[in-house]
């Protein structure tokens, strides 16, 4: 299941580019679920609330006040993963594009093999970084979080929440399964805690500080914690 925004002050432009792209969608056998916003500001303030909820946005460069160059920087900057396509009448933008990273670029109206193309390299964008996200589901909902931006994960019976630098997430897991998923750079501090090394700030006895909070370090996984720790620090 794909997460497509389209962002687009025009609501015509919107409904015919979602038509595209579920055409599209159909040939692949594909699914995909989609969200509209009539300007960058909308986006943005959605975002705020439902980080990691998109894969891939289309924005059109001319719109409002907030363009959609403008807002693909603050996209960027909020979510560094977030794959973005921008659509628009003109040629005058295409190559400012690159300085946000953006997987493609699309004349109106798009053309269907350029819509099978984005959704071809959306699909090998994903799985390159696939071991640079963790993935969770709470509900119906799948989070797509950067590694990067995790801070630490709490364990509460058969429910974790990943805290990190933009919200905490909730679902419900073994923290030990959460480990294995993780894999290298987060460390077992507690029964209850699972940390990002490079999130460390501060290490204090039976304490670590990581951002403004103080975590505990059981007894049983001070060693092991202290030592991985340490060297994470040395190695970085």
């Amino acid at each position: 299941m794909l997460r497509i925004g389209i962002c687009d002050d025009s609501a015509e432009a919107r409904i015919a580019l979602r038509a595209g792209l579920e055409r599209a969608l159909d040939r692949r056998r594909s699914e995909g679920t989609f969200f509209d916003f009539s300007s960058g500001e909308g986006l943005l303030r959605w975002l705020e609330k439902h980080t990691g909820e998109l894969d891939l946005v289309f924005l059109d460069i001319e719109m409002g006040e907030l363009d959609g160059m403008e807002t693909a920087r603050r996209l960027r900057a909020a979510d560094e993963g977030l794959q973005l396509v921008f659509v628009t009448g003109y040629t005058d933008y295409v190559f400012d594009g690159y300085s946000v990273g953006a997987l493609g670029y699309l004349m109106k109206p798009p053309r269907p093999q350029q819509l099978d193309s984005i959704l071809d390299r959306t699909a090998e964008a994903r799985l390159r970084d696939e071991d640079k996200v963790f993935l969770c589901r709470s509900g119906e909902t799948i989070y797509r979080i950067p590694k990067k931006s995790i801070l630490y994960f709490r364990s509460d019976r058969r429910q974790v929440a990943c805290v990190s630098t933009a919200r905490t997430y909730t679902f419900y897991g073994k923290l030990d399964e959460v480990e294995q998923d993780v894999g290298q750079g987060f460390i077992r501090i507690h029964q209850r805690y699972l940390v990002r090394a490079a999130a460390v700030d501060q290490v204090e006895g039976s304490q670590v500080l990581v951002g403004n909070e103080t975590l505990p370090v059981s007894r049983a996984h001070r060693p092991a914690a202290l030592a991985a720790l340490t060297r994470a620090v040395l190695e970085g």
